[in-house]
């Protein structure tokens, strides 16, 4: 026996060649099983955003879409991020900042909802936490509910200008969507 594993014979080899073979035949043949599997450019493309922010005015605010949500940029006025910072967090519906750039536990307060050193820009998922509804807010015209953010018709949910509910049936506040600022006037969603 001895014998045999220090030199290793023409059947030994043909073992190991065929062993090999049939591994690198099964993986050829699962690869496009699994390729198959991961999202189509198209898909890939959604998944990130840039959001140039250069013409968007001091009051103004733009919706974008991303992953077929769309997104809330408001370029807030002193006014706006000022009655936001007043507001205690134990006078909110909801005491979490919902933001995916954040533990889950952050308090809602104004700065867990915004990045640091950019205040003026809030950037949401807009979509009503009640039934998924789209509030007005947007717009200039639009009616603003009674803390100046967004107002969603469908059931009578108001936001502030942080995007925390306030009043109404919504649950949760607006929730933050991963972000980052490339520049100082672009950012990155996604």
């Amino acid at each position: 026996m001895a014998s045999e594993a220090e030199n290793p014979n023409r059947r030994d080899f043909l073992t190991v060649a065929a062993t090999s073979w049939a591994a690198v035949g099964a993986a050829a043949t699962l690869w496009p099983l699994v390729q198959q599997m991961n999202p189509d450019a198209s898909t890939q493309a959604l998944a990130s955003v840039e959001v140039d922010l250069a013409p968007v005015k001091e009051g103004q605010a733009i919706t974008v879409m991303w992953r077929g949500k769309p997104i809330f940029i408001r370029n807030r006025t002193k006014a706006e991020i000022e009655a936001a910072l007043k507001t205690p967090v134990g006078e909110l519906k909801d005491g979490k900042a919902r933001n995916s750039n954040l533990p889950e536990t952050a308090a809602a307060t104004d700065q867990n909802r915004v990045k640091k050193d950019h205040a003026n820009w809030l950037v949401l998922v807009g979509i009503c936490t009640h039934l998924g509804c789209i509030p007005k807010g947007q717009a200039l015209a639009d009616a603003k509910g009674d803390y100046g953010g967004w107002f969603c018709p469908c059931h009578g949910s108001h936001y502030d200008t942080s995007g925390r509910i306030r009043k109404g049936p919504a649950p949760e506040n607006f929730p933050v969507p991963p972000f980052q600022f490339v520049t100082d006037s672009k950012i990155k969603i996604g």
